[in-house]
């Protein structure tokens, strides 16, 4: 608690001096520019279009960062959102659907949920994918900010403008989504993933 204490007064202090001194913002830079990368790859799929993005999203952050203000969630929350906006318009403006890019399940994050659960989720790989691309684009966000971020609803909320009930009720509907997509009575073989599914979703 001490360290979290100390590294969000430690970031409180680094995002003043970038108010006052623009060469200041370079370590808030180094700090998030890997995460937000990642997160505009996932989103785009594409190596030079992430770059490019990336670069213009620490751009606009800035030349706003006088307009910041701390509203109870972590500097990199408004860091997504101007990702999030950026990448939204990115895809509107190429008239392009909304298609999270998860090419690789096996950089997702799920310690949380035990060893079962991340074993069983390598073994339903494919089957995970496809149904995670029938998804909504908002959707498919969620669950990188979930499994890839290991962000809060509170932290998800603030990067795309809903509340943190709202997420909760989205994530909520997207696992049941899931769950009735990969076990449904179209699957062939859904005894080996009702079991997985049917426990981690019904929680």
């Amino acid at each position: 608690m001490s360290k979290m204490k100390n590294d969000s007064e430690e970031e409180s202090i680094l995002i003043q001096r970038a108010k006052a001194d623009p060469e200041a913002f370079g370590q808030l830079y180094e700090r998030y520019v890997d995460r937000i990368y990642n997160y505009v790859y996932y989103r785009t799929g594409n190596a030079a279009d992430a770059e490019d993005l990336t670069a213009r999203i620490f751009e606009r952050a800035i030349k706003h960062i006088g307009n910041y203000k701390d509203q109870g969630v972590p500097f990199s929350a408004w860091l997504y959102r101007i990702a999030h906006n950026l990448v939204a318009n990115w895809h509107r403006d190429r008239s392009r659907r909304q298609i999270v890019s998860i090419d690789d399940v096996s950089q997702w994050v799920v310690t949380d949920h035990g060893p079962e659960f991340a074993t069983q989720l390598m073994q339903d790989k494919e089957a995970l994918l496809e149904a995670i691309g029938r998804l909504p684009a908002d959707r498919q966000e969620l669950l990188i900010f979930k499994f890839v971020e290991m962000m809060s609803n509170a932290e998800i909320g603030a990067i795309m403008g809903r509340s943190e009930g709202a997420i909760k009720s989205l994530y909520h509907r997207t696992l049941l989504s899931l769950r009735e997509d990969m076990v449904g009575p179209d699957n062939d073989s859904p005894t080996k993933k009702r079991s997985f599914f049917t426990r981690r979703f019904q929680r």
